[in-house]
C-alpha cells in the first residue's frame, strides 16, 4: 500500500459527516474534568475507594503535572481524561467540554483530546512525517484540513525532528521516536493534551525542550496535562501539580504550595529536603543521602561515610 493510499484510508476513518467541531474556550474555562472517580482492577481500588473517589478539573491556558510513586494511579487517572478507561470497574463522571466524555463520537473526541502514551509503536517502517501527519487525520473533511502542512511542520520544528522526516520511524533511537510520537500529538491541535511520562527517554535538554513546547501550548490557550516522575521539571514548568497517593490526589495546588518536604516523604516513601531555587524561587526537591567524606589512610585516599 503506497503512502499517499495508505494516508487517504486513515483520513477516511475520520470522515465522518455531522461532527460537531470543538468550541473557543477562554483561558481559565473548565476543558476537563472527574468526579467521584473510582477505578477498581480485580479486587485492588486503583483510583479512589471506599472513603470516596478522585476529583480533579482541568483548564485552558494551564499546565497539569500529576506526580506520585508508580502505581499511584497517575496513567489510570489520564486515561480516564482521555475517555480510554474499560468502562467495567470503574464509577464516578468524567467530561470532556461541555458533555460527558463517552457521548462524544471517536472522532468528535479526537478534535478535543490528543493522548501520548507511554510507548509509541508502529508496525510498519514509516516515515516520521508520516507518522507526525497521522495526527492531523481527524481534521478530514473540515476547514482546518487546510492547515494540514503547516501544522506538521511546525509539530516537527517544535520537536526537532525536521531533519530525520524521511526517515523510518523503526530506524530511530528511543528518545528520538519519543519526540516523533510527540510531534503527532502537537500536530493534532487538539484543545487537550494528555501526555504520559513525555521525557521518560529524553536527555536533558530535550527534557527541557518539551516542557517548554508544553508550556508554549498552554500559553496559546490549550489544557496540558502531563504525568512525570522529576519533581524539579514538574516545579519548575506546571502551573499545578496534583500528587497522587495510593489512588487519591492528596494535593493540588502550585508546585510551591504542594511540594513540601514532610508530604513528599510521606508519599515516596523516601526522606526528601525542599529548598528554594536560589536564583528562581522554584522549589528543589532533594533525597536525603549519607553524606560521604574522603580520608586520607597510610598515603592512599579513601573514602567512608560520614
Amino acid at each position: 500500500m503506497s503512502a499517499i493510499t495508505r494516508g487517504r484510508a486513515l483520513r477516511g476513518l475520520f470522515a465522518v459527516r455531522g461532527r460537531e467541531l470543538p468550541a473557543s474556550v477562554a483561558p481559565g474555562d473548565v476543558v476537563a474534568e472527574v468526579r467521584d472517580l473510582r477505578v477498581r482492577l480485580g479486587r485492588r481500588d486503583v483510583l479512589g475507594g471506599p472513603g470516596g473517589g478522585v476529583d480533579l478539573v482541568v483548564r485552558a491556558g494551564e499546565v497539569l503535572v500529576l506526580v506520585g510513586p508508580n502505581g499511584a494511579g497517575k496513567s489510570t487517572l489520564l486515561a480516564a481524561l482521555a475517555a480510554d478507561l474499560d468502562a467495567t470497574g470503574t464509577s464516578g463522571r468524567v467530561r470532556i467540554g461541555d458533555r460527558p466524555a463517552h457521548d462524544w463520537s471517536a472522532p468528535e473526541l479526537a478534535l478535543r483530546r490528543a493522548v501520548l502514551p507511554q510507548a509509541a509503536t508502529l508496525s510498519f517502517p514509516f516515515p516520521v512525517e508520516e507518522v507526525v501527519r497521522m495526527g492531523r487525520a481527524p481534521w478530514a473533511g473540515t476547514a482546518a484540513a487546510d492547515e494540514d502542512d503547516a501544522a506538521v511542520a511546525d509539530a516537527m520544528a517544535a520537536t526537532e525532528v525536521t531533519e530525520f522526516a524521511r526517515r523510518p520511524f523503526s530506524a530511530l533511537s528511543g528518545g528520538e521516536r519519543a519526540r516523533v510520537a510527540l510531534a503527532r500529538v502537537l500536530a493534532q491541535r487538539a484543545p487537550l493534551l494528555l501526555l504520559d511520562e513525555p521525557t521518560a527517554a529524553l536527555d536533558l535538554r530535550h527534557q527541557e525542550l518539551v516542557l517548554r513546547v508544553c508550556r508554549a501550548r498552554a500559553t496559546a490557550g490549550d489544557a496540558v496535562v502531563i504525568v512525570l516522575h522529576d519533581l524539579g521539571l514538574a516545579a519548575a514548568h506546571a502551573d499545578r501539580a496534583a500528587v497522587l497517593h495510593e489512588g487519591r490526589v492528596v494535593a493540588d495546588g502550585p508546585p510551591a504550595d504542594v511540594f513540601g518536604g514532610e508530604l513528599l516523604s510521606r508519599v515516596y516513601r523516601q526522606p526528601v529536603e525542599v529548598f528554594p531555587h536560589p536564583r528562581t524561587g522554584t522549589p528543589l526537591v532533594i533525597p536525603m543521602r549519607t553524606g560521604r567524606v574522603r580520608t586520607v589512610s597510610g598515603g592512599h585516599g579513601a573514602e567512608g561515610d560520614r
